[in-house]
């Protein structure tokens, strides 16, 4: 019987620390700025709007700036961007921060309609208001 319960807190244990590894957690600009021990090397989220006037493509890459109308951060990415994606509009990126200013995107996700803004983007923008 303890062997049994020995080994089923084993596999529990490998089972929830696989999920740590991979859980992605959504930040707005303003949480990275206010967090005083954030890790750099861990895959994140950072979502907000994308700041009018600030994109800058070229034939690689695409930087702009996502703001949650508080504060803001720089957003590299190469790769394709979403047809939806613009200016004022919301959108979430997923990276790794390489300072609080600045942000490494590997993917960018856009909303999918007019009305739509994803759940998290909308908390962080009533929360900077």
């Amino acid at each position: 019987m303890s062997i049994v319960l020995i080994f089923a807190s084993f596999v529990l244990y490998i089972t929830l620390k696989s999920l740590e590894d991979n859980v992605v957690y959504f930040l707005s600009p303003s949480d990275i700025y206010e967090k005083s021990n954030i890790n750099l090397n861990k895959k994140i989220r950072v979502g907000g709007l994308v700041k009018n006037n600030s994109v800058k493509k070229n034939e690689t890459s695409i930087n702009f700036i996502i703001t949650d109308l508080k504060k803001e951060i720089i957003v590299s990415y190469t790769g394709s961007i979403p047809n939806l994606f613009s200016e004022g509009k919301g959108v979430i990126a997923e990276g790794e921060l390489k300072d609080k200013k600045y942000f490494v995107a590997d993917k960018i996700l856009a909303k999918h309609d007019e009305n739509y803004m994803p759940p998290e983007v909308n908390k962080a923008l009533e929360k900077s208001n």
